[in-house]
C-alpha cells in the first residue's frame, strides 16, 4: 500500500535547506505532495517576493516532488483533506505547532502522522534561509 506525504512551505528562494527538507519528506513515503503557501497565508514572516505560481513551478521541478500545488487561500487544511495523506512532514525549523496541527487533523477526521525533518548539516558558507540570502544580496548589492 502506497504512503502519501505532504510537505508545505513558502519556498520563496529555493536553497539547499529546502532540497534537504523535501528529500527527507519524500523518504517518509512513496508519493510527495508539496503545498506552496499563498502570499495571503504567510503571516509569520515577510511576504514572499516571487509569485505563488512561480514558487509552485520551481518546487514541482525538484526530483523529490511528485506534485506541487498552491495552498487554499482561506483554509490551509483544505488541500490536506483532499489529498488525505499518511504523513505531514514539517521542516525542522518551521513555525508550526505540531500538537495544534495534530489536533486539527483529528478534528477533521484526517488520520495521519505529523513528523519533523532533520536539520541539514552545513558550513558557514552555505545560506540555508531565504532571509539570509536576501540579507546577503542587500549587503553586497543593495
Amino acid at each position: 500500500m502506497s504512503r502519501t506525504v505532504i510537505a508545505q512551505g513558502t519556498f520563496d528562494i529555493i536553497h539547499p535547506g529546502h532540497v534537504h527538507y523535501l528529500a527527507e519528506a519524500a523518504a517518509m513515503g512513496d508519493e510527495l505532495y508539496v503545498i506552496v503557501a499563498r502570499k495571503t497565508n504567510v503571516d509569520h514572516k515577510e511576504k514572499p517576493i516571487c509569485p505563488a505560481t512561480q514558487r509552485r513551478d520551481v518546487v514541482g521541478a525538484l526530483e523529490a516532488v511528485d506534485e506541487a500545488l498552491l495552498g487554499h487561500e482561506e483554509d490551509i487544511f483544505v488541500p490536506i483533506e483532499e489529498i488525505d495523506p499518511d504523513v505531514i512532514a514539517l521542516g525542522h525549523d518551521q513555525h508550526h505547532d505540531d500538537e495544534a496541527i495534530a489536533a486539527e487533523l483529528e478534528r477533521r477526521g484526517i488520520d495521519c502522522e505529523v513528523r519533523r525533518a532533520s536539520a541539514r548539516e552545513t558550513d558557514d558558507e552555505q545560506l540555508l534561509s531565504t532571509r539570509l540570502i536576501i540579507d546577503r544580496v542587500l549587503e553586497r548589492r543593495g
